[in-house]
């Protein structure tokens, strides 16, 4: 069992205007997020049948990662925001258990 910590979040968006703002927003904050060395993946999914949906798989180091993310001011921001584009939000928390992740950048020794 590994240590790593996710989210999957479906947003539902207002409209098409909506939709465009709230991608607008995201793009702003993950020039925030590229820097967080705890956030291994963050992507954004549109499904090919609902336009208007946004899915989210976020995959942190750990616990720790994701509340380092979430005390970010970029991700405060877009928290702040985003509820105006949004008429639904469904979060689901998930313990990571086996896969293929990311590698992580080892380590230089001396």
């Amino acid at each position: 069992m590994t240590s790593g910590f996710a989210l999957n979040v479906r947003f539902t968006t207002r409209d098409a205007d909506a939709a465009q703002r709230f991608d607008a927003l995201v793009a702003r904050t993950l020039e925030g997020i590229r820097n967080e060395p705890g956030t291994l993946v963050y992507v954004v999914h549109t499904p090919q049948d609902a336009p208007l949906v946004r899915v989210f798989y976020e995959l942190y180091a750990d616990y720790d990662a994701f509340q380092a993310h979430e005390a970010q001011p970029h991700t405060k921001q877009m928290l702040a925001e985003r509820e105006q584009y949004l008429i639904s939000t469904e979060v689901e928390f998930m313990t990571e258990l086996t896969g293929k992740r990311p590698a992580t950048t080892p380590t230089e020794g001396p």
